[in-house]
C-alpha cells in the first residue's frame, strides 16, 4: 500500500513536542514507511537514527518502536483517547518505559559488536548531555570518579540537597543511568511523578512507620519495606529506593524537611532531560 494513502495521526505533532531534543535535534512528524494495522491513521516520529510509529484505531492510540521486522506483533505504549490528556499520558509512558528500553536495547548491541567499554563511552556521553541541561539550568556539576570504578556528575541544589548522576560498573552495560540523592525529602517531590507509574487500586500499601506513611500518602506507588525504607519498581521499568541515612534515626518524627538519600536506576537519558528542572 502507498503511504500517501495513510492518513496521519492528529496526536504525532503534539507528542513529539512533548518528547526533549537530543544534541539540539528535535523529534519530527514523517510519513509512516508502512501499515501496521488496516484503517489506521498513522505517523512515524523520527530523531536521528531514532523512530517511533505512532498509530490511532478505534479510540486508542499506540506506539511502537522502529525494528528489523515489518510488522511488529504488539504496541510498545498504548492508551485509550478517553483520558483528559491522552497525549501527555502517552508521553510519559514513551519517556518511562519506551526509550528507555531502546536504549538498552541499542546497548545491547553496542556489546555484542564492540564489547562493554564502548557501552559505557556511550553512557558517559549521555550523561555529558544531562550535565550540560543541568549546567543551562544554573546547576553546578562537578565531574566525579568513584572508587568503584563509576564515573558521574555531582551537584549541590540551593537548598542544600546533593545529587549525583551516575555511569555504574555492572549496571553501566544496560545503557541506562543511575540517580543518587541526599537531601530534603520534599526535594524529591517534583521527581517522583515522572518516575513512578500511575497509581492504581484504591489500596494504600501498608505502612509501618511515620517515616512511610508520610511518603505513602503522597506516591502510593511506592512500597514500604520495613519502618526506615520505601522502594519501588517493576520489570522493565525504572526502579528506586528511599530511606533514611542512618538506621538508628527514628522513624516516627517526619516532615518534608526531613533527610533522605534515595537511589534511582534504570533511567533514560530522555526521562533525564525531561526531569532537569526537578533536578535544580
Amino acid at each position: 500500500m502507498s503511504t500517501a494513502l495513510i492518513t496521519h495521526t492528529e496526536t504525532a505533532a503534539d507528542l513529539a513536542g512533548l518528547l526533549p531534543a537530543r544534541k539540539r535535534v528535535a523529534w519530527q512528524v514523517a510519513p509512516a514507511p508502512q501499515l501496521i494495522r488496516a484503517g489506521a491513521a498513522m505517523s512515524r516520529l523520527v530523531q536521528g537514527d531514532r523512530a517511533l510509529d505512532v498509530v490511532e484505531l478505534d479510540g486508542r492510540i499506540e506506539v511502537y518502536t522502529d525494528r528489523d521486522d515489518l510488522a511488529p506483533l504488539a504496541p510498545d505504549a498504548v492508551i485509550t483517547q478517553t483520558g483528559p490528556d491522552p497525549v501527555a499520558e502517552l508521553a510519559d509512558l514513551v519517556l518511562r518505559i519506551v526509550l528507555p528500553r531502546m536504549e538498552r536495547k541499542a546497548a545491547e548491541e553496542t556489546r555484542r559488536a564492540h564489547g562493554v567499554d564502548q557501552v559505557v563511552i556511550d553512557s558517559a556521553q549521555d550523561m555529558t548531555e544531562v550535565g550540560f541541561s543541568l549546567i543551562e539550568y544554573g546547576a553546578h556539576v562537578e565531574p566525579v570518579e568513584r572508587p568503584d570504578g563509576g564515573v558521574g556528575l555531582e551537584w549541590t541544589t540551593s537548598q542544600g540537597a546533593e545529587w549525583g548522576l551516575w555511569v555504574l560498573p555492572g549496571l553501566a552495560a544496560n545503557g541506562n543511568l543511575t540517580l543518587t540523592y541526599d537531601g530534603p525529602v520534599s526535594g524529591l517531590y517534583g521527581l517522583l511523578p515522572l518516575l513512578l507509574p500511575p497509581h492504581v487500586g484504591p489500596a494504600l500499601p501498608d505502612v509501618t512507620s511515620e517515616f512511610t506513611w508520610h511518603l505513602t500518602e503522597r506516591f502510593p506507588q511506592l512500597r514500604p519495606l520495613n519502618a526506615d525504607e520505601i522502594e519501588f519498581g517493576r520489570r522493565d521499568e525504572a526502579s528506586g529506593s528511599i530511606l533514611l541515612p542512618s538506621k538508628d534515626e527514628p522513624t516516627d518524627q517526619m516532615d518534608d524537611t526531613r533527610r533522605v538519600v534515595a537511589e534511582f536506576s534504570r533511567l533514560g537519558t530522555d526521562l533525564l532531560l525531561a526531569a532537569v528542572l526537578h533536578l535544580v
